[in-house]
């Protein structure tokens, strides 16, 4: 019976660590595997990410382009043809749209005016596009934004 106690790798699954400085006849004597002088021979050694021995470093030799905006906020698009699935009369917050597999949590939801909605819906959401509030607002629903430029 196996128990925990008497448990073994399988056979071929393992092999013995580098034995290293323990004479030429097994190739890691001497100088054990860091070869002469340098740098990497030497115990204490430690490398830069990135550092390339001297040589211009793939990061600094490629262009730098464009422009980064570390406040930019991105919005995760939601259709007015997602929103008709939805039951008449229901209010649509980030978190029924999330129950729903339609937006992941935390993110910021942008309703546009992709296709058409049949049903009186309360829009709840961070932003919604004019023309699709427009339509919203003639089905039926409201529309009320919590703005993400307050946080």
């Amino acid at each position: 019976m196996i128990t925990l106690a008497n448990l073994s790798p399988q056979k071929g699954s393992t092999k013995d660590r580098k034995r290293l400085g323990r004479g030429p006849g097994t190739g890691l004597g001497k100088t054990s595997g860091r070869g002469h002088k340098g740098a990497k021979s030497r115990s204490g050694y430690k490398s830069k990410p990135g550092f390339e021995g001297g040589q211009m470093p793939l990061q600094r030799r490629l262009p730098k382009r464009g422009f980064n905006n570390k406040f930019r906020k991105e919005f995760v698009i939601v259709s007015l043809t997602q929103l008709d699935s939805f039951e008449g009369g229901q209010e649509i917050t980030k978190e029924a749209l999330v129950e729903a597999g339609m937006v992941k949590t935390g993110r910021l939801v942008k309703v546009l005016a992709n296709g058409e909605i049949s049903k009186a819906l309360t829009v709840n959401v961070d932003k919604v596009s004019a023309q699709a509030k427009e339509l919203i607002e003639k089905a039926g629903g409201t529309v009320v934004e919590n703005s993400p430029a307050a946080e």
